[in-house]
This record gives structure tokens, C-alpha cells and sequence, in this order.
């Protein structure tokens, strides 16, 4: 927008400093004491103030602060007829982005304009960038009206704003990381870093410098102290993605942080505390672990102070439909391309299919049809080959013959449930089978 406002009591200099500042393309306001400039302020969306030091009915310095208090993005030059030390000081304390003196101004005011409006414009853009990542990663985001997912994001919403430890269950691609991220989001902790870190992607002696650093000399080539994810996360929250996969004696390190909020960096003697939250994320049994010596059942019992379990997709498939238009919307933007239907067959076969990959396959098999699909509308043509004979009846559950009459009954029900949206009632209807019978057919396919 551009605009700016100037504060001085003197009016031919503030008319001579808006026809200066003008012709630079700025939109000028006026104001002649404290008062009338708040008011300017109120009624206008200012970016710069241009303010004398001196005014009728108060200070400019003293100014410069009630307007950052209310206004922090606004960046305040200011002016005066006797170049004072202390109160150039205390200027800049208050948050002025600049103090000069009058008779300087002419030459040094309009690349100074230029150089706050630079940082009004930067501060506005990350203003928004973390807006935008913060709807990124919140609960709204989340998508899907499942009862199952529902439920989850209910209790994640309400641990969120605690600092208790959470372990997320599930299996891979269920969207633990993203849960994460919105407990993060959600909670005191959210402008501060959350560091994630993937407990299967490293050897034992790389883990436990990613998450607890090093001192200089602790190994060869480690020429400097380095931080770790928990001091750098400090304040902030720790995932800890796939923690079944951390090897006991680690474990015993990350029992010993949650305890006590301190840890020992490799070939460091002094302890360095912080202060972290803790999410953890696991697709195994951590209770058959513990029976196999694999996991500390102490470590067990601090991680899950809060746990939540998310369903893989095979059984929310009421799900599957919006997501698949979230992701279309996402990939048809990202390749340039006019797709904004899918067909009702396509949907179907995407509601039959187990999803071993749950979201994460959902998301890569969307992006496969936006890139094959050449019309407007996603087509089963575009979908991989095994989806095809899923829909053909040539690949069903293990426990079921492709060609006796239970697989064909077990389909046939699948798709009639999956096409009313799991509504027992009206799927009954249409198979025009008792209800009754229904509950008991679907308990006996193991169909949810």
C-alpha cells in the first residue's frame, strides 16, 4: 500500500516533506501532535511514520513506543532540530527504525523511507509465510470426517495443550507426522522449533549425535562443539518418528532426558540441559517389543503418557473421496493442469483397494493419474495395474478364493458399503437384506 504518515506541528515542513515524499509514489498522511496521529493511524493502514521529536502535546520518542505497542509491524523515523544522544537512544530502544536530524533529511529521508518500507514489506511476507504454515500443519488441515479420525483429532486437540508426552500409533502413511506437527502447532510450544527426526534412518553412533550433538575432539573429524536436535529444539518438540527402531542403549539416554531434561553430548563429562517436548511415533507393537527385549518398558511407560491410535485408511474408507480431491487440487496446480473431476468408477476402485500404503499411497497413486490423465476428469485408466484386479475380483483376501461364491458375496458387499458411505441402513436397503443379516455379514468378512 505504500503509506505515510508524518507527525510534525511545523506545517509548511510537513507539506514540504509530503511533496517529496509523494512524487516518490507514496501516499502521504498528516498529522500535527500525538493525538490527531493516533487517530491517522486508527483510520489508516500505515507503514512508515515520519515523526519530529518535539511535539504540542507530547513527546515523539515516547510516541514511537505507544505506537509499536499497538502497531509492530510500523517502522518510525524520527526527526529533530537538535541532534540529542540519549534521546536517540532511547528512540531506538522504543523500537524507532531510524533517528536524523532536520537539515540532514533532505538528501538522507527518501532513501531511508525506502529502506523501513523494505522492511515493513519483508516483515509482512514471513508474517504470512508463517501463517500459511501454521494452517499447513493445523488440526483444520486434517482431513477426513471418519468417527475414527475425529476421535483422534478430539483427543490430539486436547493433549495439545498440555506438555505431556504423546505416542501416535499406527501404521505407515497414517499421517503421524502430521499429527505431530498439529500437537505441535496447537500448543504453547508452537513458535518455537519442532524438530523431527527418523529413528530407522541412522546407525546407533550417527543417532545419537543427530539428537545429542558432540564436543570438539569427541571423534575424528569433529573439529567443533556441534549441537544436537535437542538443544536445537529447545523449547520447542522433538518427534521422534519410528522410536521402536532406537537401540536400548539410546533408549536409556532418552529415558534419562525425559526424566530429567538433561543429557550428555558425545565425549562431553558436562551435562546440558533443555527444555523439550516429546512426540513419539511407532508402527509396532512396543508391548511385544518389550516382551522381546527390544524396548525398555520403563522408556514404554514415559513416551505413552497420551496415547493415540490412527486407523490405517482401509478402515475410514469414507475418507478416501475427499482426500483424493485434496490431492488432485494439489498435483493438477503443481503440473499445471485443468483436472477437477473424477469419476464415480474411479472412486469405486479406490475405495476396494487394502491400501498396505495407506495415505502416502493414496497421495503417490493421485499423482501417477494427474500425470497420465490428459482430460479433466481422473479416469480408472490411469490408476496402476493392481487396482484394475482388485476391480476384475482377481486379487481378494487371502483367506477367500477369487472364484467361490463368498469372495463374490464379500465384494459386492464392499462396494455397496463403500458406496453408501458406511451407512449400514441404507446398504442393507439396497442389498435388500435384512439389517440384521447385514451386521453379521460384515462382521464375518471382516468389512469396516
Amino acid at each position: 500500500m505504500k503509506n505515510i504518515l508524518i507527525i510534525d506541528d511545523e506545517e509548511k515542513l510537513r507539506t514540504l516533506l509530503s511533496k517529496i515524499i509523494s512524487l516518490e509514489g507514496f501516499t502521504v498522511v498528516q498529522a500535527a501532535d500525538c493525538k490527531s496521529a493516533l487517530k491517522k493511524l486508527e483510520q489508516s493502514e500505515i507503514e512508515v511514520v515520519i515523526c519530529d521529536v518535539k511535539l504540542p502535546d507530547g513527546s515523539g520518542v515516547e510516541l514511537s513506543k505507544t505506537i509499536k505497542e499497538k502497531n509492530p509491524a510500523i517502522e518510525i523515523i524520527l526527526l529533530t532540530a537538535y541532534g540529542n544522544i540519549p534521546d536517540s537512544v532511547q528512540a531506538i530502544k522504543n523500537g524507532a527504525f531510524d533517528y536524523i536530524t532536520k537539515g540532514d533529511d533532505n538528501n538522507k529521508i527518501i532513501p531511508l523511507v525506502y529502506r523501513a518500507m523494505e522492511k515493513v514489506t519483508l516483515a509482512r511476507r514471513v508474517q504470512q509465510l508463517e501463517k500459511q504454515l501454521g494452517k499447513k500443519y493445523s488440526f483444520e488441515c486434517i482431513i477426513g470426517e471418519s468417527k475414527t479420525l475425529q476421535g483422534a483429532i478430539d483427543e490430539a486437540r486436547k493433549v495439545a495443550t498440555t506438555d505431556a508426552t504423546v505416542l501416535l500409533t499406527g501404521e505407515t502413511g497414517t499421517g503421524k507426522e502430521v499429527f505431530a506437527q498439529a500437537i505441535h502447532n496447537g500448543s504453547n510450544r508452537g513458535k518455537q522449533n519442532f524438530i523431527a527426526v527418523n529413528c530407522a534412518a541412522f546407525s546407533k553412533e550417527l543417532l545419537e549425535n543427530e539428537l545429542f550433538g558432540h564436543k570438539a575432539g569427541a571423534f575424528t573429524g569433529a573439529i567443533k562443539d556441534s549441537k544436537g536436535i535437542f538443544e536445537e529444539a529447545n523449547g520447542g518438540t522433538v518427534f521422534l518418528d519410528e522410536i521402536g527402531e532406537m537401540p536400548l542403549d539410546l533408549q536409556a539416554k532418552l529415558l534419562r532426558v525425559l526424566e530429567t531434561g538433561e543429557f550428555l553430548k558425545v565425549g562431553d563429562s558436562k551435562t546440558t540441559k533443555v527444555n523439550v517436548r516429546i512426540i513419539a511415533a511407532t508402527n509396532r507393537d512396543l508391548q511385544q517389543e518389550i516382551a522381546s527385549f527390544h524396548f525398555r518398558e520403563d522408556l514404554f511407560y514415559r513416551i505413552s503418557v497420551f496415547q493415540i491410535h490412527l486407523s490405517p485408511l482401509r478402515e475410514r474408507t469414507v475418507d478416501i473421496e475427499e482426500m483424493a480431491h485434496h490431492f488432485l487440487r494439489q498435483f493438477s496446480n503443481k503440473s499445471n493442469k485443468k483436472i477437477d473431476k473424477i469419476s464415480k468408477s474411479y472412486i469405486e476402485s479406490l475405495k476396494l483397494h487394502p491400501w498396505k500404503g495407506n495415505i502416502r499411497e493414496l497421495k503417490n497413486v493421485i499423482e501417477r493419474s494427474v500425470i497420465l490423465s490428459e482430460g479433466d476428469e481422473l479416469e480408472t485408466g490411469s490408476l496402476p495395474a493392481d487396482f484394475h484386479l482388485h476391480k476384475n475380483g482377481a486379487v481378494t483376501d487371502s483367506t477367500l478364493s477369487a472364484f467361490d461364491l463368498a469372495s463374490a458375496e464379500k465384494i459386492h458387499i464392499q462396494k455397496v458399503f463403500n458406496y453408501t458411505n458406511g451407512n449400514k441402513t441404507e446398504a442393507a436397503r439396497l442389498l435388500n437384506i435384512a439389517l440384521t443379516t447385514l451386521y453379521r455379514k460384515l462382521d464375518d468378512y471382516k468389512i469396516s
